[in-house]
Protein backbone atom coordinates (compact mmCIF):
# COMPACT_ATOMS: atom_id res chain seq x y z
CA UNK A 1 0.00 0.00 0.00
CA UNK A 2 1.47 3.42 -0.88
CA UNK A 3 -0.18 6.97 0.01
CA UNK A 4 0.67 10.11 -2.39
CA UNK A 5 0.20 13.53 -1.22
CA UNK A 6 -1.27 15.61 -3.64
CA UNK A 7 -2.30 18.43 -1.96
CA UNK A 8 -2.23 20.54 1.19
CA UNK A 9 0.97 19.52 1.75
CA UNK A 10 3.79 21.74 2.85
CA UNK A 11 1.09 24.71 2.66
CA UNK A 12 -2.86 25.07 3.88
CA UNK A 13 -4.87 24.41 1.25
CA UNK A 14 -5.89 21.58 -1.49
CA UNK A 15 -6.34 18.82 0.87
CA UNK A 16 -6.08 15.72 -1.06
CA UNK A 17 -4.12 12.26 -0.37
CA UNK A 18 -4.41 8.92 -2.20
CA UNK A 19 -4.31 5.58 -0.94
CA UNK A 20 -3.53 2.80 -3.25
CA UNK A 21 -3.77 -1.05 -1.45
CA UNK A 22 -1.54 -3.76 -2.95
CA UNK A 23 -4.56 -4.75 -5.33
CA UNK A 24 -5.05 -1.44 -6.79
CA UNK A 25 -7.79 -0.09 -5.20
CA UNK A 26 -7.79 3.90 -4.67
CA UNK A 27 -9.21 5.76 -2.21
CA UNK A 28 -9.01 9.23 -2.21
CA UNK A 29 -9.13 11.45 1.17
CA UNK A 30 -10.94 14.63 0.43
CA UNK A 31 -10.72 16.82 -2.83
CA UNK A 32 -10.25 20.61 -1.73
CA UNK A 33 -9.35 23.30 -3.52
CA UNK A 34 -6.10 25.17 -3.43
CA UNK A 35 -6.85 28.41 -2.15
CA UNK A 36 -3.43 30.45 -2.35
CA UNK A 37 -3.84 33.90 -4.08
CA UNK A 38 -0.78 34.87 -6.30
CA UNK A 39 0.42 30.93 -6.78
CA UNK A 40 -0.16 28.81 -10.27
CA UNK A 41 -3.43 27.45 -8.08
CA UNK A 42 -5.93 27.69 -10.99
CA UNK A 43 -4.07 25.20 -13.03
CA UNK A 44 -3.43 23.08 -9.77
CA UNK A 45 -7.54 22.92 -9.31
CA UNK A 46 -8.15 21.88 -12.92
CA UNK A 47 -5.50 19.42 -12.98
CA UNK A 48 -6.25 16.99 -10.09
CA UNK A 49 -2.77 15.04 -10.18
CA UNK A 50 -4.42 11.78 -11.16
CA UNK A 51 -6.76 10.38 -13.61
CA UNK A 52 -10.42 10.47 -11.43
CA UNK A 53 -11.91 7.44 -13.20
CA UNK A 54 -9.24 5.55 -11.91
CA UNK A 55 -10.38 6.34 -8.12
CA UNK A 56 -12.73 3.26 -7.08
CA UNK A 57 -13.78 5.26 -3.39
CA UNK A 58 -13.96 8.92 -2.33
CA UNK A 59 -13.89 9.64 1.86
CA UNK A 60 -14.69 13.22 2.64
CA UNK A 61 -13.25 15.01 6.29
CA UNK A 62 -15.41 17.86 6.55
CA UNK A 63 -16.98 20.80 4.26
CA UNK A 64 -15.05 23.30 3.98
CA UNK A 65 -13.68 24.20 0.40
CA UNK A 66 -10.27 23.50 0.77
CA UNK A 67 -11.01 19.72 1.65
CA UNK A 68 -14.33 19.88 0.02
CA UNK A 69 -14.71 22.40 -2.63
CA UNK A 70 -12.75 20.74 -5.96
CA UNK A 71 -15.27 17.34 -5.84
CA UNK A 72 -17.68 19.29 -8.80
CA UNK A 73 -14.11 19.05 -10.85
CA UNK A 74 -13.38 15.60 -9.55
CA UNK A 75 -16.95 13.99 -11.10
CA UNK A 76 -16.61 16.65 -13.96
CA UNK A 77 -13.68 14.86 -15.15
CA UNK A 78 -15.01 10.97 -14.44
CA UNK A 79 -15.40 10.08 -11.07
CA UNK A 80 -18.54 7.66 -10.67
CA UNK A 81 -17.57 6.22 -7.20
CA UNK A 82 -19.43 7.22 -4.12
CA UNK A 83 -18.21 10.14 -1.71
CA UNK A 84 -18.76 9.31 1.77
CA UNK A 85 -18.93 12.07 4.60
CA UNK A 86 -21.15 12.51 7.63
CA UNK A 87 -25.06 14.01 7.36
CA UNK A 88 -23.69 17.25 8.73
CA UNK A 89 -20.79 17.64 6.44
CA UNK A 90 -23.55 16.50 3.18
CA UNK A 91 -25.86 19.13 4.18
CA UNK A 92 -23.13 21.91 4.41
CA UNK A 93 -21.69 21.14 1.06
CA UNK A 94 -25.13 21.46 -0.39
CA UNK A 95 -24.55 24.89 0.52
CA UNK A 96 -20.95 25.75 0.32
CA UNK A 97 -20.50 23.88 -3.39
CA UNK A 98 -23.54 26.11 -4.39
CA UNK A 99 -21.58 28.93 -3.57
CA UNK A 100 -18.51 27.96 -4.67
CA UNK A 101 -20.31 27.27 -8.48
CA UNK A 102 -21.65 30.50 -8.33
CA UNK A 103 -18.15 32.05 -7.35
CA UNK A 104 -16.62 30.35 -10.59
CA UNK A 105 -19.15 31.13 -13.52
CA UNK A 106 -19.68 34.64 -11.58
CA UNK A 107 -15.54 35.11 -11.82
CA UNK A 108 -15.22 33.40 -15.34
CA UNK A 109 -18.27 35.84 -16.81
CA UNK A 110 -16.34 39.03 -15.55
CA UNK A 111 -12.83 38.02 -17.09
CA UNK A 112 -14.36 36.74 -20.34
CA UNK A 113 -16.09 40.75 -20.85
CA UNK A 114 -12.58 41.61 -20.94
CA UNK A 115 -11.14 38.95 -22.95
CA UNK A 116 -14.07 39.10 -25.55
CA UNK A 117 -13.55 42.57 -25.92
CA UNK A 118 -9.93 41.70 -26.90
CA UNK A 119 -10.53 39.07 -29.06
CA UNK A 120 -9.09 36.53 -27.23
CA UNK A 121 -10.54 32.95 -26.63
CA UNK A 122 -13.32 32.91 -23.93
CA UNK A 123 -12.22 30.97 -20.57
CA UNK A 124 -14.79 27.93 -19.01
CA UNK A 125 -15.09 27.64 -15.06
CA UNK A 126 -13.51 25.30 -13.05
CA UNK A 127 -17.35 23.87 -12.59
CA UNK A 128 -20.74 25.67 -12.53
CA UNK A 129 -23.43 25.02 -10.40
CA UNK A 130 -24.82 22.30 -12.42
CA UNK A 131 -21.86 20.91 -12.14
CA UNK A 132 -22.43 20.71 -8.05
CA UNK A 133 -25.67 19.34 -8.53
CA UNK A 134 -24.38 16.43 -10.37
CA UNK A 135 -21.85 15.55 -7.97
CA UNK A 136 -24.33 15.82 -4.88
CA UNK A 137 -25.91 12.83 -6.02
CA UNK A 138 -23.16 10.94 -5.65
CA UNK A 139 -22.55 11.54 -1.92
CA UNK A 140 -23.95 9.02 0.99
CA UNK A 141 -23.54 9.92 4.72
CA UNK A 142 -22.49 7.26 7.35
CA UNK A 143 -22.68 8.48 10.97
CA UNK A 144 -20.17 8.45 13.58
CA UNK A 145 -17.86 5.89 15.25
CA UNK A 146 -19.52 2.98 13.09
CA UNK A 147 -16.92 1.08 10.54
CA UNK A 148 -18.41 0.59 7.08
CA UNK A 149 -17.16 -1.97 4.64
CA UNK A 150 -16.45 -0.72 1.44
CA UNK A 151 -15.68 -4.51 0.03
CA UNK A 152 -14.36 -7.43 1.91
CA UNK A 153 -10.64 -5.84 2.29
CA UNK A 154 -11.68 -2.15 3.14
CA UNK A 155 -13.84 -0.60 5.83
CA UNK A 156 -13.72 3.09 8.13
CA UNK A 157 -15.38 5.09 10.64
CA UNK A 158 -15.79 8.63 11.37
CA UNK A 159 -14.81 10.00 14.77
CA UNK A 160 -15.67 13.16 15.57
CA UNK A 161 -12.99 16.03 15.66
CA UNK A 162 -14.91 19.48 16.85
CA UNK A 163 -13.46 21.70 14.28
CA UNK A 164 -16.79 22.49 12.23
CA UNK A 165 -20.24 20.63 12.45
CA UNK A 166 -20.37 17.10 11.23
CA UNK A 167 -16.26 17.62 10.69
CA UNK A 168 -14.47 13.77 11.29
CA UNK A 169 -11.34 11.67 11.11
CA UNK A 170 -11.21 9.29 8.64
CA UNK A 171 -10.01 5.65 10.07
CA UNK A 172 -8.97 2.87 7.60
CA UNK A 173 -8.49 -0.89 8.22
CA UNK A 174 -7.23 -2.28 5.09
CA UNK A 175 -6.65 -5.96 4.79
CA UNK A 176 -3.38 -6.80 3.09
CA UNK A 177 -1.52 -10.21 2.95
CA UNK A 178 -3.34 -11.66 5.92
CA UNK A 179 -2.71 -8.66 8.15
CA UNK A 180 -4.40 -5.39 8.49
CA UNK A 181 -2.93 -1.92 8.62
CA UNK A 182 -4.97 1.10 9.74
CA UNK A 183 -4.41 4.16 8.44
CA UNK A 184 -5.77 7.54 10.22
CA UNK A 185 -6.36 11.02 8.35
CA UNK A 186 -7.54 13.28 11.55
CA UNK A 187 -8.72 15.66 8.59
CA UNK A 188 -8.98 19.29 10.59
CA UNK A 189 -8.33 19.02 14.23
CA UNK A 190 -11.22 21.29 16.55
CA UNK A 191 -10.32 22.77 20.22
CA UNK A 192 -11.45 20.77 22.93
CA UNK A 193 -13.00 23.54 25.25
CA UNK A 194 -14.96 24.68 21.86
CA UNK A 195 -18.20 27.12 22.66
CA UNK A 196 -20.33 25.48 20.26
CA UNK A 197 -19.22 22.05 19.36
CA UNK A 198 -18.38 18.88 21.46
CA UNK A 199 -15.37 18.15 22.45
CA UNK A 200 -13.00 15.94 19.45
CA UNK A 201 -13.19 12.10 20.17
CA UNK A 202 -10.61 9.64 20.28
CA UNK A 203 -10.00 7.84 17.06
CA UNK A 204 -8.92 3.91 17.08
CA UNK A 205 -5.22 3.41 17.37
CA UNK A 206 -3.55 3.81 14.20
CA UNK A 207 -0.29 2.21 12.47
CA UNK A 208 0.29 5.60 10.21
CA UNK A 209 -1.30 8.70 10.81
CA UNK A 210 -2.03 11.62 8.68
CA UNK A 211 -2.05 15.02 10.98
CA UNK A 212 -3.17 18.54 9.96
CA UNK A 213 -0.51 21.01 11.09
CA UNK A 214 -1.77 24.49 10.82
CA UNK A 215 -0.88 25.83 14.03
CA UNK A 216 2.28 23.91 14.89
CA UNK A 217 4.01 26.72 16.33
CA UNK A 218 0.88 29.13 17.99
CA UNK A 219 -0.72 29.02 21.28
CA UNK A 220 -4.07 30.32 21.71
CA UNK A 221 -5.36 32.38 24.22
CA UNK A 222 -8.44 31.24 26.28
CA UNK A 223 -12.15 31.86 25.11
CA UNK A 224 -12.91 33.92 28.21
CA UNK A 225 -9.47 36.21 26.86
CA UNK A 226 -11.01 36.73 23.46
CA UNK A 227 -14.10 37.65 24.87
CA UNK A 228 -13.11 39.96 26.71
CA UNK A 229 -10.76 41.69 23.36
CA UNK A 230 -13.54 41.39 21.70
CA UNK A 231 -15.63 43.62 24.07
CA UNK A 232 -12.70 45.94 24.40
CA UNK A 233 -12.23 46.36 20.38
CA UNK A 234 -16.06 46.94 20.25
CA UNK A 235 -16.29 49.67 22.53
CA UNK A 236 -13.11 51.48 21.81
CA UNK A 237 -14.40 51.44 17.76
CA UNK A 238 -18.04 51.73 18.06
CA UNK A 239 -18.44 53.99 21.22
CA UNK A 240 -15.23 55.91 21.91
CA UNK A 241 -14.11 56.47 18.34
CA UNK A 242 -17.82 56.36 16.65
CA UNK A 243 -16.56 53.98 14.06
CA UNK A 244 -17.21 50.86 12.45
CA UNK A 245 -15.97 47.22 12.93
CA UNK A 246 -15.43 44.78 10.27
CA UNK A 247 -14.55 41.56 10.95
CA UNK A 248 -13.97 39.31 8.39
CA UNK A 249 -15.41 35.81 9.48
CA UNK A 250 -15.59 32.26 7.51
CA UNK A 251 -19.56 31.48 6.99
CA UNK A 252 -19.01 28.21 8.53
CA UNK A 253 -18.11 28.43 12.47
CA UNK A 254 -16.43 31.61 12.96
CA UNK A 255 -19.70 33.32 11.68
CA UNK A 256 -21.67 31.79 14.40
CA UNK A 257 -18.92 31.54 17.54
CA UNK A 258 -18.68 35.41 17.00
CA UNK A 259 -22.42 36.05 17.09
CA UNK A 260 -23.41 33.50 19.70
CA UNK A 261 -20.40 35.72 21.97
CA UNK A 262 -21.96 39.02 20.94
CA UNK A 263 -25.57 36.96 21.65
CA UNK A 264 -24.19 36.58 25.27
CA UNK A 265 -23.04 39.85 25.93
CA UNK A 266 -26.48 40.99 25.13
CA UNK A 267 -27.88 39.12 27.67
CA UNK A 268 -25.35 39.91 29.85
CA UNK A 269 -26.11 43.55 29.15
CA UNK A 270 -22.31 44.69 28.62
CA UNK A 271 -22.95 44.94 24.54
CA UNK A 272 -23.81 49.09 23.57
CA UNK A 273 -26.66 49.46 21.58
CA UNK A 274 -25.10 49.38 18.09
CA UNK A 275 -25.97 47.48 15.26
CA UNK A 276 -24.93 44.36 13.98
CA UNK A 277 -24.92 42.98 10.53
CA UNK A 278 -24.30 39.40 9.20
CA UNK A 279 -23.40 40.24 5.58
CA UNK A 280 -23.16 36.70 3.87
CA UNK A 281 -26.12 35.22 1.96
CA UNK A 282 -24.30 32.10 2.87
CA UNK A 283 -23.54 32.84 6.27
CA UNK A 284 -27.45 33.07 6.92
CA UNK A 285 -27.85 29.71 4.83
CA UNK A 286 -25.07 28.01 7.29
CA UNK A 287 -26.77 29.80 10.63
CA UNK A 288 -29.93 28.01 9.44
CA UNK A 289 -28.19 24.47 9.03
CA UNK A 290 -26.33 24.96 12.47
CA UNK A 291 -29.54 25.43 14.25
CA UNK A 292 -30.91 22.67 12.72
CA UNK A 293 -28.10 19.91 13.62
CA UNK A 294 -28.02 21.44 17.64
CA UNK A 295 -26.98 17.66 17.98
CA UNK A 296 -23.58 18.29 17.42
CA UNK A 297 -23.49 21.02 20.17
CA UNK A 298 -22.07 20.63 23.41
CA UNK A 299 -23.30 21.22 26.77
CA UNK A 300 -22.89 24.44 27.70
CA UNK A 301 -24.49 25.40 24.42
CA UNK A 302 -27.61 23.21 25.08
CA UNK A 303 -28.03 24.64 28.41
CA UNK A 304 -28.29 28.11 27.45
CA UNK A 305 -30.66 27.36 24.59
CA UNK A 306 -33.48 26.54 27.49
CA UNK A 307 -33.15 29.98 28.23
CA UNK A 308 -32.42 31.73 24.47
CA UNK A 309 -33.76 29.46 22.44
CA UNK A 310 -31.89 30.88 19.34
CA UNK A 311 -28.12 31.76 20.30
CA UNK A 312 -27.76 33.40 16.44
CA UNK A 313 -30.15 35.95 16.92
CA UNK A 314 -30.73 39.11 19.38
CA UNK A 315 -32.41 42.65 19.11
CA UNK A 316 -29.98 44.70 16.72
CA UNK A 317 -28.33 42.03 15.14
CA UNK A 318 -29.72 41.56 11.14
CA UNK A 319 -28.71 38.86 8.58
CA UNK A 320 -28.10 40.89 5.42
CA UNK A 321 -28.83 38.67 1.83
CA UNK A 322 -29.68 41.64 -0.61
CA UNK A 323 -26.87 43.49 -2.07
CA UNK A 324 -28.21 46.70 -2.36
CA UNK A 325 -28.82 46.41 1.96
CA UNK A 326 -24.82 45.44 1.99
CA UNK A 327 -23.89 48.40 -0.05
CA UNK A 328 -26.30 50.36 2.04
CA UNK A 329 -23.39 49.78 4.71
CA UNK A 330 -20.70 51.15 3.04
CA UNK A 331 -22.93 54.52 2.28
CA UNK A 332 -23.80 54.61 6.38
CA UNK A 333 -21.85 56.60 8.76
CA UNK A 334 -23.54 55.44 11.91
CA UNK A 335 -20.74 53.08 14.94
CA UNK A 336 -21.73 48.95 13.97
CA UNK A 337 -20.13 45.83 13.69
CA UNK A 338 -20.22 44.07 10.51
CA UNK A 339 -19.25 40.51 10.36
CA UNK A 340 -18.60 39.15 6.61
CA UNK A 341 -17.59 37.16 4.24
CA UNK A 342 -14.39 35.73 3.39
CA UNK A 343 -12.29 35.15 6.82
CA UNK A 344 -8.87 34.98 3.95
CA UNK A 345 -10.00 38.81 2.64
CA UNK A 346 -9.54 37.14 -1.15
CA UNK A 347 -13.34 37.28 -2.02
CA UNK A 348 -16.81 38.14 -0.75
CA UNK A 349 -18.36 41.23 0.48
CA UNK A 350 -16.05 41.71 2.82
CA UNK A 351 -13.49 42.86 0.30
CA UNK A 352 -16.17 45.93 -0.77
CA UNK A 353 -16.51 46.68 3.19
CA UNK A 354 -12.86 46.99 3.61
CA UNK A 355 -12.20 48.86 0.30
CA UNK A 356 -14.59 51.41 1.95
CA UNK A 357 -13.57 51.40 5.49
CA UNK A 358 -9.57 51.09 5.21
CA UNK A 359 -8.93 54.40 5.29
CA UNK A 360 -10.58 55.70 8.30
CA UNK A 361 -8.92 56.23 11.05
CA UNK A 362 -12.15 55.52 13.46
CA UNK A 363 -12.58 52.39 11.95
CA UNK A 364 -11.37 48.64 12.96
CA UNK A 365 -10.51 45.93 11.18
CA UNK A 366 -10.85 42.77 13.59
CA UNK A 367 -9.01 39.61 12.01
CA UNK A 368 -10.37 36.36 13.96
CA UNK A 369 -8.98 33.73 11.52
CA UNK A 370 -6.15 32.00 9.86
CA UNK A 371 -4.85 34.12 6.97
CA UNK A 372 -2.64 32.52 4.30
CA UNK A 373 0.72 34.22 3.04
CA UNK A 374 0.50 36.52 0.80
CA UNK A 375 -3.29 37.17 1.35
CA UNK A 376 -5.04 40.26 1.62
CA UNK A 377 -5.29 39.25 5.03
CA UNK A 378 -1.83 38.30 5.79
CA UNK A 379 -1.09 41.39 4.70
CA UNK A 380 -2.84 43.44 7.21
CA UNK A 381 -1.41 41.25 9.83
CA UNK A 382 1.96 42.07 8.88
CA UNK A 383 1.07 45.82 9.17
CA UNK A 384 0.57 46.86 5.61
CA UNK A 385 0.40 50.66 5.17
CA UNK A 386 -1.32 50.53 2.10
CA UNK A 387 -3.26 47.19 -0.09
CA UNK A 388 -4.26 46.86 -3.33
CA UNK A 389 -8.34 45.62 -3.29
CA UNK A 390 -9.81 45.51 -6.97
CA UNK A 391 -6.71 46.61 -8.72
CA UNK A 392 -6.98 50.13 -6.65
CA UNK A 393 -4.63 50.88 -3.93
CA UNK A 394 -6.26 51.64 -0.64
CA UNK A 395 -4.93 53.11 2.16
CA UNK A 396 -4.45 51.39 5.35
CA UNK A 397 -5.28 53.77 7.93
CA UNK A 398 -8.04 51.80 10.48
CA UNK A 399 -6.72 49.98 13.42
CA UNK A 400 -6.12 46.40 13.02
CA UNK A 401 -6.80 44.03 15.48
CA UNK A 402 -6.32 40.29 16.03
CA UNK A 403 -8.20 37.66 18.02
CA UNK A 404 -6.48 34.04 17.27
CA UNK A 405 -8.19 31.80 20.25
CA UNK A 406 -11.47 32.24 17.65
CA UNK A 407 -10.02 29.60 15.52
CA UNK A 408 -11.52 26.92 15.21
CA UNK A 409 -7.87 24.72 14.61
CA UNK A 410 -6.38 23.69 17.76
CA UNK A 411 -3.09 24.63 18.78
CA UNK A 412 0.20 22.10 19.28
CA UNK A 413 -0.86 21.73 22.67
CA UNK A 414 -4.33 21.13 21.85
CA UNK A 415 -3.54 18.71 18.70
CA UNK A 416 -1.24 16.94 20.70
CA UNK A 417 -3.40 16.24 23.55
CA UNK A 418 -5.44 14.99 20.50
CA UNK A 419 -3.18 12.52 19.63
CA UNK A 420 -2.67 11.20 23.24
CA UNK A 421 -5.29 8.83 22.66
CA UNK A 422 -2.33 6.66 21.01
CA UNK A 423 -0.22 4.15 21.86
CA UNK A 424 3.00 6.20 20.68
CA UNK A 425 5.01 3.06 19.98
CA UNK A 426 2.78 1.40 17.38
CA UNK A 427 2.46 4.07 15.30
CA UNK A 428 5.08 3.63 11.86
CA UNK A 429 4.72 7.20 10.25
CA UNK A 430 3.11 9.93 11.47
CA UNK A 431 2.94 12.53 8.21
CA UNK A 432 2.43 16.36 9.31
CA UNK A 433 -0.17 18.24 6.31
CA UNK A 434 -1.90 21.21 6.25
CA UNK A 435 0.63 23.42 7.75
CA UNK A 436 3.57 26.31 6.12
CA UNK A 437 6.80 24.39 6.29
CA UNK A 438 8.48 26.11 8.35
CA UNK A 439 5.44 25.94 11.03
CA UNK A 440 6.04 22.15 10.60
CA UNK A 441 9.55 21.97 11.56
CA UNK A 442 8.80 23.50 14.69
CA UNK A 443 5.66 20.89 15.23
CA UNK A 444 7.61 17.93 14.14
CA UNK A 445 10.55 19.18 16.99
CA UNK A 446 7.63 19.36 19.60
CA UNK A 447 5.70 16.01 18.50
CA UNK A 448 9.31 14.37 19.15
CA UNK A 449 9.42 15.62 22.71
CA UNK A 450 6.13 14.48 23.49
CA UNK A 451 7.35 11.50 22.63
CA UNK A 452 6.20 11.12 19.16
CA UNK A 453 8.47 9.68 16.51
CA UNK A 454 8.96 8.81 12.67
CA UNK A 455 7.65 12.31 11.58
CA UNK A 456 7.15 13.08 7.72
CA UNK A 457 6.91 16.54 6.19
CA UNK A 458 5.75 14.85 2.78
CA UNK A 459 6.22 17.39 -0.43
CA UNK A 460 3.42 17.97 -2.94
CA UNK A 461 3.25 14.61 -5.19
CA UNK A 462 5.93 12.69 -2.91
CA UNK A 463 4.81 9.13 -2.39
CA UNK A 464 5.54 6.64 0.78
CA UNK A 465 5.37 3.18 0.65
CA UNK A 466 3.41 1.75 3.36
CA UNK A 467 4.65 -1.51 5.11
Amino acid sequence: MEIKFIGAARTVTGSKHLITTDKGVKILLDCGLFQNKGSDHETRNRHLGFDPITIDVMILSHAHIDHSGNIPTLVKQGYKGKIYCTPATLALCEVLLADSGHIHESDIAYINKNREKKGMKLLEPLYTLADVTECLKQFKTIEYDKFFKIDEDIEFAFTNTGHILGSAAISLRIKENGHKKKVCFTGDIGRPHDKILKTPSPFPQADYIICESTYGNRLHDTSENAEKKLLEVVLKTCVEKKGKLIIPAFSLGRTQEIVYALDRMKRKGILPSIKVYVDSPLSVNITDIMRRNSGYFNKDILNYIYSDPDPFGFNGLTYIKEPKDSIALNSSHEPCIIISASGMMEAGRVKHHLKNNLPSANNTVLIVGYCPKNSLGDRLLHGDKEVTIYGKPIAVNADIEVIHSYSSHGDYKEMIHYLECQEKHLIKKLFLVHGEYDVQLEYAETLKQAGFFHIEIPEEGEVYKLD
